[in-house]
């Protein structure tokens, strides 16, 4: 019969070293495109899903979550044509609606974090996502970049761009890019 302190000294052998890094993994993930209150992409959500079901499973000590978000302007940098801007306040009002817009798509996997038990943190930054991405990839050197992909067609790509090839080239980590589900897909497959 084994003693106790031989039954002990074999679980603390079988525990994970706390001293041991967490894998982190960087997220970059987009509000939808389709119109309506702020909510996560199709393809932010489920590459966020599929890394929880894959990857960690049940291991939420073994990882943290660093979730980034870019505000991208329009090329004219106006999102809203039918807005009037006649003062500095009207610019101020329009940074202050984007932050809280970005916010609140922040808010949405940070809390999904903390319901499973997963550390996490989330920032926004501003410019072109693909360049943005890749440059927070050098600057906090995450061990994985995850990014949803809504698996456009090469005609679309050529129109619309594509932030996960970019991303695939240009990111100085191993990259993890995830399309999304034929049955998540909407009838237009440029909407996100």
């Amino acid at each position: 019969m084994a003693s106790s302190s031989s039954v002990e000294e074999s679980v603390a052998a079988l525990r994970i070293d706390e001293s041991y890094p967490v894998t982190r993994i960087l997220m970059a993930v987009n509000e939808s495109s389709v119109k309506g209150y702020p909510h996560p992409s199709i393809s932010s959500r489920g590459a966020f899903e599929w890394t929880l079901e894959k990857i960690v499973r049940n291991n939420v000590t073994g990882f943290k979550f660093m979730f980034l978000h870019v505000q991208v302007t329009d090329e004219d940098g106006f999102d809203d044509m039918d807005s009037i801007f006649a003062s500095p306040a009207d610019f101020q009002a329009l940074k202050s609606r984007d932050r809280k817009r970005g916010l609140h798509l922040l808010e949405h996997f940070v809390e999904r974090c903390h319901q499973i038990g997963i550390s996490c943190e989330a920032w926004i930054k501003s410019g072109d996502a693909k360049e943005v991405i890749c440059h927070e990839v050098r600057r906090v050197k995450p061990d994985l970049l995850v990014v949803g992909c809504r698996g456009l067609g090469p005609f679309q790509r050529v129109f619309v761009g594509t932030v996960s090839e970019f991303c695939q080239k240009h990111a100085e980590c191993p990259i993890i890019t995830i399309k999304r589900k034929e049955e998540d897909m909407p009838q237009d497959p440029v909407d996100d």
